[in-house]
């Protein structure tokens, strides 16, 4: 158990409470409308627009192909694209490959080290529908500080 301070009472979070926990199901959700909407088969674009619209009919917010620098001693490498950022709270990376390349979680993961979020789920438009959900724990950032420590701890 984690213990924290709420206004003078004490309160713990379990440790399989999920980060976000709220948020990604939400998203997973749509993922699962959206493919049983389509199916297999479609071009990757038509999935991210697809999910785009049913996150935003859910309430959610959604940045589309969103770029962050990635840097290196302080230095500007480049831009990152990542498909989706939801709520400002959660990367979504979409592939809609006949397989899944062994790498695509890492290449969320990097996303995540190139952003101060903490959680990414790839969703995988395949032959069967599969989703990845990839945690970076942010060093920098206080879990009291944030809005609603009270649903996250850490895996």
């Amino acid at each position: 158990m984690i213990r924290g301070r709420d206004g003078g009472s004490d309160w713990c979070m379990a440790r399989n409470e999920l980060i976000e926990e709220r948020l990604t199901h939400s998203v997973i959700g749509a993922f699962y409308d959206v493919y049983n909407t389509l199916g297999y088969g479609f071009l990757e674009y038509l999935y991210k627009n697809a999910l785009e619209r049913e996150l935003r009919a859910r309430g959610h917010q959604v940045g589309r192909e969103v770029y962050v620098i990635v840097t290196y001693k302080g230095e500007e490498l480049g831009r990152q694209r990542i498909d989706l950022i939801v709520d400002e709270r959660l990367i979504v990376e979409i592939k809609s490959t006949q397989d899944l390349h062994s790498a695509a979680t890492r290449q969320i993961y990097n996303y995540l080290k190139a952003t101060t979020i903490e959680v990414g789920l790839l969703f995988h438009f395949g032959p069967k529908p599969n989703f990845h959900r990839i945690i970076r724990r942010n060093p920098w950032r206080d879990p009291l500080d944030r809005p609603d420590s009270r649903s996250e701890s850490s895996e």
